[in-house]
């Protein structure tokens, strides 16, 4: 295909922050569907061996890394040369996701990002608490900005295949359900008309639930942590404490859960790595599945967004988190590493569309506890379908950068919206953006619990009278 649609056009100038894996995807997108001024067009990344991509592309690329002390002095020349308002794209790791939507404020730019990053070292300080190493407070340093500053030039938080596309797929995965329940859904208008909604199908909770089949062409060296994204950006998660937005249905406590004592109160954490915490779940392909509970935003904000409230009382809330089974050499590199301590690998690779030999990435949600228990809804795209669809990325980096267009496509299409997460954009144009770029894109049902086939070999602890349990869940 070659007669891509322009989606939008944008005249100002237009800085890309990062330019690993999804940052090299993103370009050949926005130079689809985008109009733009490539004079205006510039890469700031710390790694000058790849200023030949940008140069071939008649990009200007800035060779250095962002840090608090420099970062505005950088950025301010480039996103005030007009006309009109700047546009920041945030894809790197180790810069403040916070600092750069306050800086973005104070010069009238558009931002958007695919995770609230934060400076360089959160994610290992010996000197802060399990909590404060938490996607939770992360979050709520966000919120605490758009509290303190209301208003003004949209800024997406959290707007990458995930976060971001599952909170999509959740809204319409409900809306499917409903249907199918003879639910009349009608068009709910904002945040607590779909919580009622998700609360009236009788959702229990969402599994954000991941299989990533793609597999080298060549075998996966010892002491190299290889996956098919950002190694930097998964380790960092990985090693921070397992979390998940907590449900009402939620009878127990998980021994190694807490709750946080601030902010919203819709998850808990456990006093565990997300990496080193699995849980079961269930994807079409392999179908039952163990999958890490890797922290993830999403699993926080849609829990908050759903949730229903009476005055101060919770009166429902979904339970959700993150299922992911990564590539296998992936969890070969993850089970490495927690053999070391924890300790990452001194070398990493993450897997382009030339090094792959095959596989999917299946990603979606699936909601469940409902009249028809269980409903899967997502994305199958093949490293094959990637590699035709565009340049530069694997199926999994695709989902990705989709995402993040259609997140620069609907912000440039509600230019006043304040900071904005996923969860609050219209899912419909958002998916109508992306869905070229998804490979098929099912609903299934299920009839798979967490209690299935249990027990048989093993006496468990188990909640048989509700099989949605998180104590069913996790393995332990």
């Amino acid at each position: 295909m070659t007669d891509w649609p322009v989606h939008a056009r944008f005249d100002g100038p237009i800085v890309l922050v990062g330019f690993g894996s999804i940052g090299r995807g993103v370009l050949p997108l926005l130079e689809r569907h985008l109009a733009h001024d490539k004079a205006k067009f510039t890469i700031i990344a710390p790694e000058g061996d790849i200023r030949g991509l940008a140069k071939e592309r008649g990009l200007n690329f800035i060779a250095r890394a962002l840090t608090p002390d420099n970062f505005r002095e950088i950025l301010t020349p480039l996103l005030t040369q007009g006309p009109g308002r700047g546009l920041i794209v945030n894809l790197s790791v180790d810069v403040s996701s916070v600092a750069m939507m306050d800086f973005a404020r104070d010069v009238d730019a558009f931002y958007i990002d695919t995770v609230v990053e934060p400076w360089a070292g959160f994610y290992a300080n010996p000197h802060a608490s399990v909590a404060e190493r938490s996607n939770y407070a992360l979050r709520e340093s966000l919120l605490d900005l758009r509290r303190r500053r209301p208003g003004g030039v949209t800024a997406v938080n959290c707007c990458g295949a995930n976060p971001g596309m599952v909170s999509w797929l959740v809204k319409q995965a409900l809306v499917n359900v409903a249907a199918d329940l003879g639910i009349d859904a009608g068009a709910p208008a904002g945040r607590e008309e779909w919580a009622r909604l998700m609360q009236r199908v009788g959702v229990k909770g969402i599994h954000i639930a991941e299989r990533d089949t793609q597999r080298a062409k060549s075998p996966r060296p010892r002491g190299i942590f290889v996956n098919t994204w950002s190694v930097e950006g998964f380790v960092g998660e990985g090693l921070q404490p397992a979390e998940l937005g907590w449900g009402s249905h939620e009878k127990d406590l998980p021994p190694e859960g807490r709750r946080h004592e601030t902010g919203c109160g819709a998850a808990i954490y456990l006093m565990r790595p997300g990496a080193g915490t699995r849980v079961r779940s269930w994807t079409p392909t392999p179908q039952a599945q163990y999958g890490f509970l890797i922290t993830h935003n999403e699993a926080i904000s849609i829990s908050d967004y759903f949730t229903v409230r009476d005055g101060d009382k919770v009166a429902y809330r979904p339970t959700c988190h993150y299922a992911y089974h990564p590539c296998d050499d992936a969890v070969l590199s993850l089970d490495e590493m927690a053999g070391a301590q924890w300790q990452p690998q001194p070398e990493w690779r993450i897997l382009d569309e030339n090094e792959i030999l095959d596989g999917i990435d299946e990603l979606g949600v699936l909601i469940y506890g409902h009249g028809k228990n269980a409903y899967w809804y997502g994305s199958q795209l093949s490293i094959q379908e990637a590699r035709t669809l565009a340049p530069y990325q694997n199926a999994t980096g695709l989902q990705v950068t989709s995402a993040v267009l259609a997140g620069i496509v609907w912000m440039l299409e509600n230019p006043d919206r304040g900071i904005v997460e996923a969860d609050e954009m219209d899912y419909r144009r958002c998916l109508e953006v992306q869905r070229p770029y998804l490979g098929s894109v099912i609903g299934t049902y299920t009839d798979w619990t967490p209690l299935k086939d249990r027990g048989v070999l093993f006496p468990e602890d188990l909640d048989l009278d509700d099989p949605w349990q998180f104590k069913n869940v996790i393995v332990r």
